[in-house]
């Protein structure tokens, strides 16, 4: 009695390279890095300098303009008294 092999024998399998959707797969995390690097070179590129090295000493200097140019901040004090307690301060008299 002889024997007779029913199943054929299966292919070779393809390298993992070969196939589509592996790249696919790849592909997506591989971006986000490539991006990632891109955007930090952008921010760093483009760096901006948000305080300046002297911002108390143009502060006073503003203030003190503003104060020369108005008078006195009592209107803005007034507002801001009137905010925080909801009491209307009374007029000055003269």
């Amino acid at each position: 009695m002889q024997t007779t092999n029913t199943h054929p024998t299966a292919p070779a399998a393809a390298s993992w390279w070969k196939y589509g959707h592996v790249w696919m797969v790849i592909s997506g995390p591989a971006m986000v890095v490539v991006a990632s690097f891109f955007t930090f070179y952008l921010a760093y590129a483009g760096m901006d300098t948000l305080v300046d090295e002297d911002y108390y000493r143009k502060g006073i200097e503003l203030s003190r303009s503003a104060e020369s140019a108005s008078g006195n901040l009592a209107p803005a004090l007034q507002a801001r008294n009137h905010a925080a307690t909801g009491v209307e301060a009374k007029p000055e008299q003269k």
